[in-house]
């Protein structure tokens, strides 16, 4: 159950006229790249084509002034090389301040033209085309902040068309939240997480991701029930892990996801897993410990202690939502079950009674590798801990799952009294007042 309001359930107007899409876009569809192009053609205002052009038939023009010429030419063109330089650098520049303005414009008609070369500008449009004026057809799946639809692009690619849907919120909070989150995932580049494509800001707010044929974790394990065997979920697992390491670590800028949920990691060929939907991920300055956030959103069985008490986010707030997806795939059970009942309460007393049997999901018997299973069960028990600072980073996550590193060093991964225990005042914060905090929890998101 999701801790943030849904919007209504509005569909884009669409008209048809003859089987043909209308809409007031316009039809260009040249490249969203920002190229500086110089011409090279001769004239006699611009002698920049010189090094191109014959000598003067003439004859005026003697061997000494035409290596003259050539000498100057070289000149300008040095010259212009530096000048362009400069000029992508002040464009650079400006597109910046372009979108920093862009975040307080309260005109949902503005369109973001991101200068961005691995990735398109779609015109409404296309989208509709694509999605077939976003059918019902084609819907993917729908949130509380988002729509995905399904599309084909004239050459065939299928891709994944996400269509913001805050209606709650301003136009300038919603162009604010969506200059974010394309700014994150355009900087992504891992397997692991989710890939774009393109995105939109005309007649609407959308994003173009790479298309997952396998839908997402949760379908595959709680909706159809798909009885997936242990080397998938493992593999699963472990690719999770990465992403989530990447994210931490090695990105340009540290990402904290926020949202790490069974419905947001999606499995491409191979049951290769995609981190994706960063609509509340956020940026986390290299020499800051935590952040505080406001409000609080995510989904009610993923969010650590620390963060729907508090607001307090971290690298730990998406390593404890990885041991509840760990969980979900050692024992099939969904974070939240029908009954409104948390997976983490349901987990916590048979993990410290190491009780593999009854964790283990029945539907996969005796066929699985032992030792994987119980490092996983160690990884789980030890990323959903009620004190962050005795989670492990995803470092080491990584290095466990693989048998690279054991959890015998977990009391030394608490190293002293840290930022997070003074913001949150977790000082003999115990599993059983985590686990009545969770329980006010749910309580307060079901009334």
């Amino acid at each position: 159950m999701k801790g943030r309001r849904k919007n209504s359930n509005k569909k884009q107007d669409v008209k048809w006229r003859n089987n043909r899409y209308e809409c007031n876009e316009s039809d260009d569809q040249s490249s969203p790249r920002g190229v500086l192009e110089v011409s090279g053609s001769c004239s006699d205002s611009d002698n920049s084509g010189m090094l191109f052009c014959e000598k003067r038939g003439d004859g005026a023009e003697t061997e000494q002034s035409w290596r003259k010429n050539l000498i100057d030419n070289l000149k300008r063109k040095s010259f212009r090389r530096f000048s362009m330089g400069a000029l992508v650098a002040g464009y650079e520049h400006s597109r910046k301040s372009f979108v920093m303005k862009m975040g307080r414009n309260n005109s949902s008609d503005a369109t973001i033209n991101m200068a961005k070369p691995s990735w398109r500008n779609f015109t409404f449009h296309e989208l509709a085309m694509a999605t077939n004026g976003f059918s019902s057809d084609n819907l993917l799946g729908k949130g509380g902040h988002a729509e995905v639809y399904k599309g084909c692009l004239p050459d065939g690619q299928i891709v994944a068309v996400k269509k913001i849907t805050k209606k709650e919120k301003k136009d300038e909070d919603r162009v604010g939240d969506f200059l974010t989150e394309l700014g994150i995932i355009a900087h992504i580049n891992h397997p692991n997480a989710a890939r774009l494509i393109g995105s939109s800001s005309s007649n609407g707010l959308y994003l173009v991701v790479q298309y997952a044929p396998y839908g997402s974790l949760a379908a595959k394990l709680h909706i159809f029930k798909e009885n997936l065997n242990w080397s998938t979920r493992f593999k699963i697992a472990a690719g999770i892990a990465d992403g989530l390491q990447y994210l931490h670590y090695e990105c340009n800028k540290r990402i904290i996801h926020r949202d790490i949920t069974a419905s947001n990691i999606l499995l491409l060929e191979d049951y290769e897993p995609q981190i994706s939907d960063f609509g509340l991920a956020k940026w986390l300055p290299e020499k800051w410990a935590q952040q505080v956030v406001s409000p609080i959103e995510g989904t009610f069985g993923y969010m650590a202690p620390e963060y729907f008490m508090h607001g307090v986010i971290n690298e730990k707030t998406d390593v404890f939502a990885f041991g509840v997806l760990l969980l979900e795939l050692i024992t099939g059970r969904c974070a939240v079950d029908a009954h409104q009942q948390s997976l983490v309460i349901w987990a916590k007393p048979l993990l410290e009674q190491d009780n593999l049997k009854e964790l283990v999901d029945p539907r996969l018997g005796n066929a699985y590798e032992l030792n994987e299973v119980k490092r996983t069960i160690m990884v789980a028990s030890a990323c959903i801990h009620h004190m962050p600072d005795m989670r492990p980073h995803m470092k080491r996550v990584v290095q466990i799952l693989r048998g690279e590193s054991t959890l015998e060093l977990r009391q030394n991964t608490f190293d002293g009294r840290s930022i997070i225990l003074d913001a949150c005042d977790l000082e003999g914060y115990t599993s059983t007042t985590y686990l009545k905090d969770l329980n006010r929890h749910r309580q307060l998101i079901m009334e």
